[in-house]
């Protein structure tokens, strides 16, 4: 037999031996995985099956807290009974059924250190023994925390928020939300019981505008049913900045109730308001209530500079105003309500001319459409009979003029017909210069009279 082939029936058999192995394995039933809490309980079940001709004889529990050191913590004899050897699990282990079928254990008051892995061995003939194995995962909810560092406002990079997730199993995670420039750091310290404390510090250069901005510490962990949010306002101190409201420039003399306000940006709020004038004295016409000075009659007295200091327990602002005294009072600026109506009511009335327009040339648009309006040709001229030189005459108007003449001839448009004063006769009537076509000199003739046309313009 050749090397090769020696090499391929061991390799066959070693496969054989772990398959069978795994089989007789997969006959101790277990979890692979449990949970528990301190001070809580858990149940690690154990049970054997198929056991067909083999002949079971005693089952043990064993822990192991590192990997290779074992420790006996329970046994199970169908003769002897039980017994618990390990004094660490001493009055807190016990068999809930008392069978070497089922030999499932109880661990009570369970503490951290508990964590680790625990196999279930079925000590049986003629296989030998065989086994199945339970990892506890001892979890821990973190005590969380949050809370901000009051700072004073500076130009270096300090510490203003705190954030942390104390003795907690698995470690917890910690991030920020907040629209704040700065940085954050964590730092993980194991504790002696087999949990860990986490710990996150937001970092940043405070100012005034920072002072009660929205920051939020959010802890997560594997026990929590969500992220914890932590939200928090960031406290920045600073001394008083100070401003003076209510100076319109129209103290006049002779007004009265003029009312100056000192307003004051700090944190800690002000502690203390005092209002004083350069020259000295408060005037006699000037009273002090709190952070406001009212006058109550300008006159030539208050013609000075008031001054207003605030104070905190950081420091102190102060703030000055030059108040000077007119004789008569500014006149009332004039109101700019009246031009603006008078826009309004102007574009009301251009939109309306303007609408008023496109309705009349829809309105003749569509007349013109249908027909309406003036005729696009010009009524034919007169029928004429005979000759070029004679026309057919009205029967209502053959009777003789009343004066036995030839009939004066009108338009219609008020101006009589004249005569020729070389050849006496009736000349025909004005026409406007607009007329394209031209017509005959004569309209009206008397019948049986001829005459000849006088020469036409062309």
């Amino acid at each position: 037999m050749s090397a090769v082939t020696m090499i391929n029936c061991c390799l066959i058999l070693g496969a054989c031996l772990l398959s069978s192995q795994a089989v007789w394995s997969q006959r101790v039933r277990v979890e692979p995985e449990v949970t528990a809490y301190p001070n809580g309980s858990v149940n690690l079940r154990c049970e054997f099956t198929n056991s067909g001709t083999t002949k079971l004889t005693q089952v043990s529990w064993m822990f192991e807290r590192v990997e290779g050191d074992r420790h006996n913590i329970a046994v199970f004899h169908p003769q002897y009974g039980a017994s618990f050897p390990n004094k660490d699990f001493e009055g807190r282990v016990s068999f809930t059924q008392n069978s070497l079928e089922n030999p499932s254990i109880r661990i009570d008051k369970l503490r951290m250190a508990d964590a680790g892995r625990y196999i279930c061995e079925y000590a049986t003939y003629p296989s030998g023994n065989e086994q199945g194995t339970t990892t506890l995962i001892m979890l821990a909810k973190p005590r969380n925390s949050a809370t901000v560092i009051p700072v004073r406002a500076s130009s270096s990079e300090v510490v203003v928020a705190s954030c942390e997730a104390a003795q907690g199993k698995p470690e917890a995670t910690i991030s920020w939300i907040t629209t704040i420039a700065g940085r954050y750091n964590h730092t993980s310290v194991p504790e002696r019981d087999g949990t860990v404390t986490v710990k996150s510090e937001y970092r940043m250069i405070p100012t005034p505008a920072e002072n009660g901005r929205e920051i939020t510490c959010v802890v997560n962990q594997r026990t929590q049913v969500e992220p914890r949010p932590f939200p928090l306002k960031l406290v920045v101190e600073y001394p008083p900045t100070v401003t003076i409201e209510g100076y319109d420039n129209n103290w006049y003399m002779g007004r009265t109730d003029a009312v100056l306000t000192c307003q004051a940006d700090a944190n800690p709020a002000p502690t203390d308001v005092s209002w004083t004038v350069a020259s000295g004295q408060l005037p006699p016409s000037v009273r002090v209530d709190q952070n406001r000075l009212l006058v109550r009659k300008v006159d030539e007295t208050v013609n000075t500079t008031f001054v207003c200091e605030v104070k905190n327990s950081l420091g102190s602002g102060k703030k000055e105003l030059v108040a000077m005294v007119i004789d008569q009072p500014l006149p009332a600026q004039a109101s700019n309500a009246g031009p603006v109506v008078g826009g309004i009511i102007g574009i009301i009335i251009i939109l309306c001319l303007i609408g008023a327009g496109v309705a009349m040339f829809h309105k003749r648009r569509q007349s013109m459409e249908n027909g309406e309006g003036p005729p696009k040709h010009k009524p034919p001229p007169p029928v004429k009979s005979g000759s070029s030189t004679e026309m057919d005459l009205d029967d209502d108007n053959t009777g003789p003029p009343a004066n036995g003449g030839t009939p004066a001839v009108w338009d219609g448009s008020g101006h009589p017909s004249k005569k020729d004063d070389t050849t006496d006769e009736t000349l025909p009537p004005y026409k406007p210069a607009d007329q394209n076509d031209v017509e005959a000199n004569y309209t009206n003739v008397a019948c049986e009279e001829s005459f000849v046309s006088k020469p036409m313009l062309v």
